[in-house]
């Protein structure tokens, strides 16, 4: 894919989403902190189902270690994996408070040192909070990237990195979002719906899905 067909790629999602942002709901870096930890293999609208009752009680790293363990568990008890993202929220909050005032950090390395955050979960942050230039690689665009050829690569680091480098510098801070609500709502991973994309001539996907029969 050449740098033109790029552009107007970026151009046009822009043009159907001038200011896109997360589908997590928060107020603060650290709800959206939460809120991403909270995300792993669980669905934003199941996460902000128990996020809005668990900020309300608790929303800084030091009402939730007050809370504690058994207190937040039964806050977050309808997401996959509680128990596990738990014990990684009182960790983190644990070293927020130990090691960064009660602040979410604004650098990589230190994000990433935080228990259950990873290089995704900090690109996140450091976009969304912080409005950092980064792209955050989850499952939906790097089946995108893939699928319509903007940034081909087999790992999710090498597709960042790619996305990264290609990406034009005027769409790069919210490059991640566009991409991500794409793969989400319309390059579907089973059944791509190419009959309503705003770039299905520029996608270099072959096996474009055809629209649906009338009743189907």
């Amino acid at each position: 894919m050449n740098a033109a067909k790029r552009e107007a790629i970026f151009e046009r999602l822009k043009a159907a989403n001038p200011e896109p942002t997360t589908e997590l709901d928060y107020d603060t870096p650290f709800e959206l902190l939460i809120a991403v930890i909270l995300s792993a293999q669980a669905t934003d609208v199941g996460v902000n189902k128990a996020t809005r009752r668990l900020y309300p009680v608790a929303n800084t790293p030091e009402a939730i270690l007050e809370l504690g363990l058994d207190g937040l568990k039964e806050h977050i008890k309808t997401i996959g994996l509680y128990n596990a993202k738990a014990e990684n929220v009182m960790k983190t909050c644990r070293l927020l408070v130990e090691r960064h005032g009660g602040e979410v950090p604004r650098d990589r390395e230190s994000l990433e040192a935080l228990p259950g955050v990873g290089r995704k979960t900090a690109n996140v942050i450091l976009n969304t909070a912080f409005g950092v230039p980064t792209i955050a690689v989850d499952t939906h665009i790097f089946r995108v990237a893939n699928r319509i050829g903007l940034a081909p690569g087999k790992t999710v680091l090498e597709v960042e990195k790619r996305l990264m480098r290609l990406t034009p510098k005027a769409y790069l801070q919210d490059a991640h979002h566009w991409l991500i609500l794409h793969g989400r709502y319309v390059c579907k991973a089973r059944k791509p719906e190419c009959w309503r994309c705003p770039i299905e001539d520029l996608c270099e996907y072959k096996a474009k899905t055809p629209p649906p029969t009338r009743g189907a």
